[in-house]
């Protein structure tokens, strides 16, 4: 009997301990960018998206994921402390691409809540007339 307890007093106190562990939570102001019509002769867009830690512990980055190579996340890599802000600049590079509408996605992954968050930037690239 005083081993059931003892098993149950220490499981209480390590879900007790897990829960109250702080963490960082991402925050987005928007998740799109629509970068609307521009010409074949200017093939690199940019925009940034910023973020900030809503959360109560540092907020890491771990990983910034384009789902093509002409879209390329450059993201903070320091810790960002909670109540702070950070950006995610991304570039879209359409030369050589085939011209009209074109969605892609950047994938980020984090240390805080939640893990995963997934960006998206859009846009039409017209035909250079020449």
């Amino acid at each position: 009997m005083k081993r059931m307890f003892t098993i149950a007093l220490l499981m209480t106190a390590f879900i007790t301990m897990a829960s109250a562990q702080k963490q960082a939570s991402i925050k987005f102001g928007s998740f799109t960018h629509d970068f609307g019509t521009f010409s074949e002769a200017s093939p690199v867009q940019e925009c940034t998206f910023t973020f900030t830690n809503a959360g109560e512990a540092p907020l890491i980055i771990n990983q910034a994921v384009a789902s093509c190579g002409c879209t390329v996340p450059e993201y903070t890599k320091e810790p960002i402390a909670p109540g702070k802000s950070g950006s995610i600049k991304v570039t879209y590079n359409g030369k050589g691409k085939f011209p009209g509408h074109f969605k892609k996605t950047i994938t980020i992954r984090t240390n805080g809540d939640p893990e995963m968050t997934r960006l998206y930037i859009e846009g039409n690239m017209t035909e250079e007339k020449k």
